[in-house]
């Protein structure tokens, strides 16, 4: 099945189609689709490389990053950053989101309609940068990509065929390793370093983090 925003993009993005990853950006700050407009302080589009392999997309953005406006930059952004450093992947070389542009209140889950208005930002996002891996971060993202797939605990390390070649891994939502700090062997943060090296060694295959 052939989505929207995919018939409008069909080459990995040029200098000329970046803009039109800003023209998006610049939309989504102005959208009132959906009651999370009316308690954020900031969309938080997403950021990285436009021409990324990786894409990283979590449920949607917590206090720090309505703040700010990035994805990722709370506590559980900077442990993200540890899981990755761990392997020598940089944050520019990669692309992350999250399903929603707007926190929700008290940082709860998303709504199942609130995801689904936010969508097509999303759908856009993976038509522009073409990513050849997405690593869903916990199980909302999880399930939104693979719904028919099984809890995060068992679901997480596996690489599934997604929509036109793309491959989605799961892994533990960095804020997960913070509720759980253990690094003993069979801990979500040992499993989370097992899977982040299944992820590297993947990339590693494909020759470089992004497309030249």
């Amino acid at each position: 099945m052939r989505h929207s925003w995919e018939a409008a993009v069909e080459e990995r993005p040029s200098p000329a189609t970046l803009l039109s990853l800003e023209s998006l950006c610049a939309r989504a700050k102005g959208c009132t689709a959906c009651a999370l407009s009316a308690t954020r302080t900031n969309v938080v589009f997403g950021e990285g490389a436009v021409q990324a392999r990786l894409m990283m997309v979590g449920e949607g953005p917590g206090e720090v990053e309505d703040t700010t406006g990035r994805p990722f930059v709370g506590p559980a952004g900077q442990k993200l950053d540890e899981v990755m450093d761990s392997v020598g992947l940089r944050r520019e070389d990669v692309y992350i989101t999250n399903i929603v542009k707007c926190r929700p209140p008290g940082n709860r889950v998303p709504a199942r309609g609130e995801m689904e208005t936010c969508s097509p930002y999303l759908e856009a996002q993976i038509a522009l940068i073409q990513p050849s891996l997405i690593v869903a971060l916990g199980n909302t993202p999880t399930q939104w990509f693979l719904p028919d797939a099984p809890g995060i605990t068992q679901s997480r390390g596996s690489f599934f065929a997604w929509r036109g070649g793309i491959l989605v891994f799961p892994m533990f939502h960095p804020s997960y390793l913070l509720r759980y700090p253990s690094k003993e062997k069979g801990s979500p943060k040992y499993l989370t370093w097992i899977d982040v090296q299944k992820v590297k060694a993947w990339l590693d295959e494909q020759g470089s983090v992004t497309e030249s």
